[in-house]
Formats: structure tokens, C-alpha cells, sequence
């Protein structure tokens, strides 16, 4: 298949499910009559035709050849309705040919075009058809030409908050935190691979034998990662963690049970008081969406670089500068890491240092940034408990290749990281702050911690196996109150106040 079909545009930005914490949102239904003309917001916001980018995926990017039809789903085998579908992309094709790859196409014009000459091809069928199975088929094909094919479907799904393909015949989907298995499923391991390598082309990177792997993203934002053959050996691997266009704000984190009003109270004072705040968790509990709605505490009138290996944040504010890695290329020449980029930013003039993830010697960087005057920055890092993300700290500054004595680089981390807020994936699937720690300083050669929130595992579950508990407060005021106090930051003595009948969690 041409390159422009690799970069063709695909279904239109969706109001994609709530994906980070759970939670529902109504999502625009498709397009009602598969006839129609194309609506106008068909953008993808990656156009097809954009200069430089697009050629550079192209070049870089191995693809099927032009004189191949796409790959089609089945969706039950050997159905007519299966076959008929392998004739319409097949004559599609044909009938289109190297205008899939005219650049003076703009992506809402190729989407006309495809849809035009589908319903042409859909005529001259002899297989009679009933208008639900119609648009049934012309739906399946423009997924299969212009989309993600057998995904489109779950990518659309508001409930569905990540995809997993392990191999062309199985894909499973997360629901409510919970795993079960689709009944979508690609027609061959070819297909799968034009999913993928359409993807991963839209945002320059590239994908196969010598770069089995890559992480990418789609135009909502959704976050991609794919594994080819030879290191995937059942079949090419992606994982779709599904975000919402319309981030998640504070309200609906504490609606959702993941924050408490008290405890969103002090994490906006927090950030209004510039202190370096660590977001720790395992995958998938929502790291990346807290940290959205902690950057949304930070004033419009400052100057906000974020870094990040794929573009995942979304920050509201006017003022933004957005860093992105890039991987090497072809050749291994060219890649610029979150370390050079945190380098750099610190002559960029920035007030607010947002650093999407550190899992490296970056780590170092960032610590020096928020010691030498770039209070305020926020990040995250993988851990399972705040003593946890210490050590991880630790271990990851040695990465950095500088031979420093422990004792050293535990100062640095004290001096560094005022406050540690750990998210966790409990049973029931839900994603809640289990514990906001203060970073007091060092005793000796440890890093001492005080805990001012823990949640409460004690109230137990209820019927449905959801955990009742909540975060409380420890009873105990943090240190860093003196610096609200200096700032003229008022919080209220209700956010450190024991719950009635406990006496504070230790």
C-alpha cells in the first residue's frame, strides 16, 4: 500500500472514554448514514500533507507495496458479507490508485474521496444488502483504509479505558478496571502491522526488524506502545492506553473517590506555594492524570515547560512549551533523550519544570534543576510506596554515570522533593491517592518522611467488592505550612483534622 494510505487520516478525534481513573462520558456516536457527505470535523490534527514530518515518516516508515489491497478484517469467517468486504477494499483500490498519494489532498478531502468511490464500488455489487448491512460495510472498510481497522469500534467505546492486541487473533480490553477478552480480532499479522505502522508514521517514528519497538501516540492523545517480530514472538504487540480529550479536572478526581476535598485542598496549595512535588505509582494507576490536574494549579502568568518521551500531558494554560524525544535513527545517529531535553530547558527561562516521567539518569538533572532555583516542578516515577520512590530516586541517579557517594545523592533528593503523593490500583480497579508524605529532611544517612494523608483500608468493602475507605488525614501539620504562612497561602485546620471516632492512622 502507498505511503499517503499509511498516513491517510483516520476516524475523527473522539470524546474518548475517561481512561486514567475510571469514570464515563458520553462520546459523540459515528457518522449516521455511511453515506453522507463528510462532516467538517474530520481533522485529525496530523495532516497527511504537512511538510517535512509527513516525508520523514514516510521514508522511514516500511510499508506494504502500493500494488498490495489493504488487509481486511473478518469479523465472522467465511461470511459473504466477509468476502464482499475483501472485493470493496480490493476494487477501492483499484478504482483509486496512486490518488491515495496525492499530496495535494487535504485529509478531509482523501476522506471524501475514499467515502465517494466506496459507495460506488458498494453499488455495482450484486450481493443484495440491507441498509444496516450496508453501512456495516462501508464503516468496516473506511476502519480498515483510513483507520485503525477492527479497533475503531473500541477506540470509540467510552467505557473502554485500554486496549491490548497480543498477536492478529487476540485483543483484550480493560473495563472498569477489569480485563476481559474482544471478539474483534485482525484479518493476518499483515494487517495488524498496517495498524501499526500507520500509527507510529503520524508522529515520524518508525517501526520494524532493526526498531521492533516504539511508543507512540494517537491524534487524541491516547498513549501507544507497539512490539514487532522478532522481539514479539506470537505476533506484533500494542497496548492503547486510551486518554479524554477533555482532561480530567480536580472535581472529578474527588467524584471518582481518588481524592478527598481536603486533600485537593492542600495539593492546590501545594503547587501555589512552588514546592517539587513527586507523583509515584505503578502502571496504570493514574500518574499522568493527577499530574494534569496538579499542573492545573499552576498560575496562568508563568512560563511552563513540559518534557516528555511522547506527548502525553494536558495542560490548559496559555503559556506552554512543550518538549518531545526523539528516538535514533535508522542508523542510531540522532536521538535526543529526556536528559538532553531537561538540560536545555533550564535555559528556556521556565518557571514551572513538568517532567512527564524520569527513569534515568534525567533524574539527576532534575533534581539540580529543583535545587537551584526552578522551584515548583512536578514528575513522576514508578514505585510502590513513597519509601519506595526514595530508593528509586537513588537508583536512578546512579544511572546518571557520576560516581557520588550515597549519602550525597540522598541529600540531594531530601533537599530537593518537598512532597511525595502515591497513587495506587486497588482490587476493585479503582485508582486512589493512598498516601500524601512530607520529605522533612535527613536523620543520620536516612531520608525522613512524614505521612499527612493515608487511606484508610480499615472501613473495608462492600457488597459489590469495592473498598469503602477513603485517604484521612494523619493529624499531623506538615512542615512546609510555615511556607503557606510566609506566602499568605490560607489552609484551612479542617484539612489536618482526624476524622471522628479515630485517633489518625500511623
Amino acid at each position: 500500500m502507498s505511503d499517503r494510505l499509511q498516513a491517510a487520516h483516520h476516524e475523527p478525534a473522539r470524546e474518548i472514554g475517561r481512561a486514567a481513573v475510571g469514570g464515563d462520558a458520553p462520546v459523540p456516536a459515528r457518522a449516521a448514514s455511511a453515506i453522507e457527505p463528510l462532516p467538517p470535523a474530520r481533522a485529525t490534527g496530523v495532516s497527511a500533507a504537512s511538510g517535512p514530518a509527513r516525508a520523514v515518516a514516510a521514508h522511514e516508515v516500511a510499508v506494504p507495496s502500493p500494488l498490495d489491497p489493504p488487509a481486511v478484517a473478518a469479523t465472522s469467517t467465511g461470511g459473504a458479507l466477509d468476502k464482499l468486504k475483501d472485493r470493496a477494499a480490493g476494487a477501492l483500490f483499484e478504482r483509486l490508485g496512486a490518488r491515495l498519494n496525492d499530496p495535494t489532498l487535504s485529509e478531509e478531502q482523501l476522506y471524501a474521496l475514499v467515502r465517494a468511490e466506496l459507495n460506488h464500488v458498494v453499488e455495482e455489487e450484486k450481493t443484495p444488502l440491507t441498509i444496516a448491512q450496508r453501512q456495516r460495510l462501508i464503516d468496516d472498510v473506511l476502519d480498515d483504509v483510513l483507520g485503525h481497522g477492527p479497533l475503531e469500534r473500541l477506540l470509540a467505546d467510552p467505557t473502554v479505558t485500554e486496549i491490548m492486541v497480543n498477536g492478529p487473533g487476540m485483543v483484550y480490553i480493560e473495563k472498569s478496571g477489569k480485563l476481559s477478552r474482544s471478539p474483534a480480532q485482525f484479518a493476518s499479522e499483515e494487517h495488524l502491522r498496517q495498524v501499526i505502522e500507520r500509527i507510529v508514521s503520524r508522529v515520524g517514528r518508525r517501526i520494524d526488524e532493526s526498531s521492533p519497538l516504539v511508543d507512540a501516540r494517537l491524534a487524541d492523545g491516547s498513549r501507544v506502545n507497539a512490539v514487532v517480530p522478532p522481539l514479539a514472538f506470537n505476533g506484533s504487540s500494542l497496548t492503547i492506553r486510551k486518554f479524554s480529550k477533555d482532561p480530567f479536572k480536580v472535581n472529578d478526581l474527588i467524584g471518582f473517590g481518588t481524592l478527598t476535598p481536603e486533600m485537593a485542598e492542600l495539593l492546590h496549595a501545594c503547587v501555589a506555594a512552588r514546592l517539587n512535588i513527586i507523583v509515584a505509582g505503578g502502571t496504570g494507576t493514574g500518574k499522568t492524570t493527577l499530574l494534569n490536574v496538579l499542573s492545573s494549579f499552576i498560575p496562568n502568568g508563568e512560563r511552563i515547560i513540559t518534557i516528555e518521551d511522547a506527548v502525553e500531558l494536558q495542560l490548559q494554560q496559555e503559556h506552554v512549551v512543550r518538549l518531545e524525544s526523539r528516538p535514533p535513527n535508522i542508523e542510531g545517529k540522532g536521538g535526543i533523550g529526556i536528559r538532553e531535553l531537561v538540560r536545555n530547558s533550564l535555559r528556556m527561562r521556565p518557571d514551572r519544570i513538568v517532567v512527564g516521567e524520569v527513569r534515568g539518569g534525567e533524574s539527576l538533572d532534575m533534581l539540580q534543576a529543583m535545587n537551584t532555583g526552578h522551584d515548583g516542578s512536578l514528575s513522576t516515577v514508578h514505585a510502590n510506596s513513597p519509601r519506595d520512590a526514595i530508593a528509586r530516586l537513588e537508583t536512578l541517579v546512579l544511572m546518571a554515570g557520576m560516581d557520588l557517594p550515597l549519602r550525597a545523592i540522598r541529600e540531594q533528593i531530601a533537599s530537593a522533593v518537598d512532597v511525595i503523593v502515591q497513587l495506587t490500583r486497588l482490587r476493585d480497579g479503582s485508582r486512589r491517592v493512598t498516601a500524601v508524605t512530607e520529605v522533612q529532611g535527613m536523620e543520620g544517612d536516612t531520608v525522613t518522611l512524614q505521612d499527612v494523608f493515608l487511606f484508610d483500608y480499615s472501613a473495608g468493602i462492600d457488597a459489590s467488592g469495592r473498598f469503602l475507605g477513603k485517604p484521612v488525614s494523619t493529624g499531623i501539620r506538615p512542615r512546609f505550612t510555615d511556607r503557606f504562612d510566609e506566602l499568605g497561602i490560607a489552609v484551612p485546620a479542617a484539612v489536618f483534622a482526624v476524622p471522628d471516632n479515630r485517633q489518625g492512622i500511623r
